[in-house]
């Protein structure tokens, strides 16, 4: 079977990691071998960027800057892990991918669409995802639910949080046919039967 790459993704607190967990505990009971990355991370470069870009310490970084990191991690986890994955017929269930920088660095430092897409396009070697699925939910009850010490995006206003959320849905109004918009502002087994219907048509 050929490999099929899908992104969850959306606002801090919206559920991601819980929901990426159990998408792919019901996608390997389905009969399909997955493999779960977090975007940036996974890697050991990756992880080694996700510190510097997360840490709070680093408030002077420019969003271009930010966004080239951001891409470097990517282009790590493609070539090592995602790539290979793919080819040899796995899921891969990334939780954030390139559709999160098109949604949290645009239009800072006057980035455009149009550059980080082609940066983009670069860093993953032209391996777009199949399909992103946003779960989506008010900014005011997706920042209340991240409990724990912000880091140095989460820390950013709730004007910019509430652009973030515009952009992701800019996103799924612009492809259709490569995103999928879910209300995640429901109880968690609501949330994972919708993402569950979605995907095992895919399968």
């Amino acid at each position: 079977m050929p490999g099929l790459f899908i992104v969850l993704d959306g606002s801090e607190g919206c559920g991601k990691s819980t929901q990426s967990k159990r998408l792919a505990a019901r996608i390997e009971q389905a009969g399909r071998q997955v493999l779960h990355v977090r975007d940036p991370g996974t890697t050991v470069v990756g992880e080694k960027v996700r510190a510097i870009l997360l840490d709070p310490a680093h408030g002077e970084m420019g969003m271009r800057c930010e966004m080239l990191l951001y891409m470097a991690a990517r282009a790590q986890m493609m070539a090592e892990v995602i790539a290979p994955a793919l080819a040899a017929g796995r899921v891969v269930l990334s939780d954030r991918f390139v559709s999160s920088t098109l949604a949290y660095q645009l239009g800072g430092d006057g980035l455009t669409a149009e550059q980080i897409r082609a940066t983009a396009d670069v860093a993953i070697n032209g391996r777009w995802p199949d399909l992103t699925i946003l779960l989506d939910m008010p900014v005011e009850a997706s920042m209340a639910r991240v409990r724990r010490a912000k880091d140095r995006i989460e820390q950013r206003p709730m004007e910019y949080h509430a652009q973030v959320r515009r952009n992701y849905l800019a996103q799924a109004e612009a492809m259709p046919e490569r995103y999928r918009v879910v209300d995640a502002n429901r109880p968690v087994e609501e949330v994972e039967g919708e993402l569950w219907g979605i995907v095992k048509s895919l399968l």
